[in-house]
């Protein structure tokens, strides 16, 4: 049996969804889902392909049309210096992207230093390709960034790579541009890899988006992820991509995407072609209407919860990370080992609202609750009723003691 798997954790976004499943007409913030739909430039792309028979097998590192697409994206909006489409690999989703990387980089002992609190699969794929992920907190009095010499502390002789995430999940921090030269520089000082994950590239509120890749000589020794998820809505259609230099890694990776897909899905591939060919409008629209979903949100909730939530709006991404009030308890009393697994528990089972405890996401995160204000302006007004109904008085105080 191969053991080693039995030290990789399932995130508790499951035990979480398995909640939400039996709770009535839920509000679902916990998903990193949008409510909106896919874009018809997709949907016409995928139609076309089942018409048109596409449905055998394919080049294993994607339809020719679709690498091309990528590439040049790649040039001209991230300004990473693809030399061709050899550089360029289709996965199945963001996940799968990340998992290749691991499998092709890592050897087993081999650290990886990631953020705290950081999205579960980034810590479980680490794991999987039997090598140790090393937290290195990012700070909310930073707007959820690195201290930098505390990042750099964390280097040993066994470090591969650093893994980052701007715009980040869960906390929607975003790395300045001066961030990303900075990482870039310890990377190079020390010989290092970086494995930089912009799932959520497009959805940036403050700010501008900065691709590592893009900086002076760190195309070598960066692997760039993306996914079509979060861009274009296509979270369960499961299309993503990476971007590698280096040609006896991208060997590695085509070896285990071969191993895990075959090939990624072909009408899926087709509806990605389409969504690059097509209008970037929904882009843009899409990002403002998550910013006036954020904003409708977090006008609502010092009100809605009496104090009980406190945190700033984030500048990317489309999640709320916000603070429990530490003095918070719920009706009854007491919240265990975990005020962050309390507080989620509480607001699934008595107020139907769905978020994520804060310490899934690592150690740092305890004492937070995430919550995803990608859904519908309905169903972000109907969570912050049903908290005026919970959290009807200011949060419960312990009494202070006698001097």
């Amino acid at each position: 049996m191969a053991h080693y798997l039995d030290t990789v954790p399932f995130s508790g976004i499951i035990r979480i969804r398995d909640m939400m499943y039996s709770v009535k007409d839920p509000f679902r913030l916990d998903q990193g889902d949008v409510s909106f739909d896919a874009p018809d430039t997709v949907k016409a792309a995928m139609h076309r392909a089942i018409d048109e028979n596409r449905s055998h097998y394919l080049q294993t590192t994607g339809v020719p049309r679709l690498l091309e697409l990528l590439a040049a994206k790649l040039r001209t909006r991230n300004g990473i210096p693809v030399a061709g489409v050899d550089e360029v690999m289709v996965t199945t989703g963001g996940i799968h992207a990340l998992y290749l990387a691991c499998q092709a980089l890592l050897e087993p002992g081999d650290e990886v230093v990631i953020p705290d609190p950081t999205w579960p699969p980034c810590a479980g794929n680490v794991r999987a390709a039997r090598a140790v992920p090393v937290p290195c907190p990012l700070h909310e009095r930073l707007e959820w960034r690195y201290d930098f010499d505390e990042l750099e502390s964390k280097i040993t002789p066994r470090t591969r790579a650093i893994y980052i995430n701007s715009p980040h999940n869960p906390t929607g921090g975003v790395l300045r541009r001066s961030d990303v030269e900075r990482v870039a520089a310890i990377v190079q000082r020390h010989g290092l890899w970086l494995l930089s994950d912009e799932s959520y590239e497009d959805v940036i509120f403050d700010g501008e988006h900065v691709s590592p890749a893009s900086l002076p000589g760190m195309h070598e020794r960066t692997i760039s992820l993306y996914t079509f998820s979060k861009t274009y809505a296509m979270t369960g259609l499961r299309l993503g991509y990476l971007a590698a230099h280096d040609a006896a890694l991208r060997e590695r990776m085509k070896k285990a995407l071969f191993y895990t897909a075959s090939n990624v899905t072909s009408v899926v591939q087709f509806g990605g072609i389409g969504a690059l060919e097509g209008s970037q409008a929904s882009v843009a629209a899409c990002c403002r209407e998550l910013q006036a979903r954020r904003d409708l949100f977090y006008g609502g909730i010092a009100s809605a919860a009496h104090g009980a939530f406190a945190g700033a709006p984030p500048r990317g991404a489309f999640y709320a990370f916000l603070r429990i009030d530490p003095q918070w308890q719920p009706p009854g009393g007491g919240h265990a080992d975990s005020v962050s697994w309390t507080m989620a528990e509480y607001l699934i089972t008595q107020g139907r609202i769905g978020c994520v405890p804060g310490v899934d996401f690592g150690a740092n995160g305890e004492g937070y609750v995430r919550f995803c204000f990608a859904r519908d302006r309905q169903e972000l007004l109907g969570a912050l009723d049903s908290m005026r109904a919970l959290f009807t008085a200011p949060p419960a105080r312990s009494p202070r003691a006698v001097p």
